[in-house]
């Protein structure tokens, strides 16, 4: 990782920065040559399964399919359910895997080199059509098979931990407050990302730095294009009713308490 990026990186985030100097340099890996249909059906393996259990069942896939290499997508099509089932996959992971092989085929998955052509949103847009995919599996991929160096998967349940660490917030953040924060880390939103999960270790260490200054986050718009929830939506709905409302005109619930004034009793 060169010096300019970090540099970047710390004048433009003096907590980052401060990370940055706690942990050292950055380690990420050089990134592998990607092969798009065995990461993804090796994603698929270890969705909510431990590593352990996810690569006895890709070895039992190996030797059952693909005869002692990693199965080609024709072979997993050809293979039987119950063969697939047998080797510990779910219905719903032999269904991906099904789904994974017919795209590549079709070539909605691409391959390698076609990948590296394409940029980081039409990737996803492309991978996640795959069932089983989300977009946090293609971020991995992005980052670590293909050396994207400008992804945060602001969804990935460690990156947010680590900023709410760093920053010394008192909940975890939004992911789309996160995303708004993220954009003054552009270019390098992928070392950004290295350094948050390096924040969580470094908290279990008990060597995390504290801030080097307090943070506000942007608000995070609601699901229906902004519309406030919870007690923002009240009050949003009290303000509004005043507003309508003739001046000095007293809304029921006004009115009702006092009359109970009135009556010497509280509501």
């Amino acid at each position: 990782m060169s010096q300019e990026t970090l540099a970047h990186l710390s004048r433009a985030d003096a907590v980052l920065g401060g990370l940055i100097r706690a942990v050292g340099p950055c380690k990420l890996a050089a990134p592998e040559d990607c092969h798009p249909f065995q990461v993804l059906a090796q994603a698929i393996a270890h969705q909510q399964l431990n590593g352990t259990a996810a690569n006895t069942i890709l070895k039992r896939l190996v030797d059952s399919c693909g005869q002692g290499t990693f199965p080609t997508p024709h072979q997993v099509l050809e293979a039987p359910v119950e063969r697939l089932r047998a080797a510990g996959f779910s219905f719903a992971k032999v269904a991906a895997l099904k789904d994974l092989a017919a795209k590549t085929l079709a070539a909605v998955v691409p391959d390698g080199a076609a990948l590296m052509q394409l940029s980081d949103e039409q990737i996803i847009a492309r991978l996640t059509q795959v069932r089983g995919i989300g977009r946090w599996t293609v971020e991995m991929l992005l980052m670590f098979q293909l050396g994207r160096p400008d992804v945060l998967p602001v969804d990935d349940f460690g990156v947010r931990a680590g900023f709410r660490a760093a920053y010394g917030l008192g909940r975890m953040p939004h992911p789309r407050a996160l995303a708004a924060w993220g954009e003054r880390w552009k270019p390098f939103r992928t070392t950004a990302a290295w350094y948050l999960w390096r924040a969580l270790e470094l908290k279990r260490a008990g060597t995390l730095p504290s801030p080097a200054e307090r943070i506000r986050l942007p608000r995070a718009a609601g699901p229906e294009g902004g519309k406030p929830r919870g007690r923002a939506a009240v009050r949003a709905r009290k303000v509004r009713a005043r507003r309508a409302s003739p001046a000095g005109a007293r809304t029921p619930r006004s009115a009702a308490r006092g009359r109970l004034r009135k009556a010497g009793k509280t509501e």
